[in-house]
């Protein structure tokens, strides 16, 4: 057997081999798109319930700062009825507002420090659930029979084109 034939043999033996590889490196690839997908998928559902928890807190926050306000105005009331001030006209009545206005500027800020956090929680779900679906779709462009047929072509025009080279010289 001439040395052109066992380098030719040698170089077949390669494609095939680069072949196999191809397919089960497309195939490994595809595999792990598709577990990053599901990845994502668990990540976004869990940012969801991030999001519900914190609006959740940010209403049972908004609650407790209602009813300290609340008990903040009994107590002024109390002191003020106390010593004798009329509540419904002059400065006890506008200390009585002055409270109102106060707890409900804090509620305010507690609902509205919830919301935005619930929705930085929900755009990450999001950008999760996109990314997701990019790679789903990155899944579908793989295809792992194609990636073989392709490796396999170009192995055997190298083979082909060295067989040539090599018979051809005789």
């Amino acid at each position: 057997m001439s040395m052109v034939m066992v380098a030719v043999g040698m170089q077949a033996t390669g494609a095939a081999a680069n072949t196999v590889g191809a397919y089960y490196g497309a195939k490994s690839q595809k595999s792990s798109l598709e577990f990053q997908a599901q990845l994502d998928d668990i990540n976004a559902r869990l940012a969801e319930s991030s999001a519900q928890t914190i609006l959740f807190q940010g209403q049972h926050e908004e609650q407790r700062s209602r009813l300290q306000t609340a008990q903040m105005k009994s107590a002024q009331r109390v002191a003020l009825a106390a010593n004798g001030v009329d509540l419904t006209e002059g400065s006890a009545a506008e200390i009585l507002t002055s409270t109102d206005v106060l707890g409900e500027s804090d509620a305010n800020t507690i609902n509205a420090n919830a919301v935005r956090a619930a929705w930085g929680q929900r755009t990450q779900a999001t950008n999760l659930q996109i990314d997701a679906m990019g790679k789903r779709t990155a899944v579908r462009a793989i295809n792992p029979n194609m990636a073989a047929t392709s490796t396999l072509l170009n192995g055997a025009t190298q083979v082909a084109s060295s067989w040539y080279t090599g018979t051809k010289g005789k």
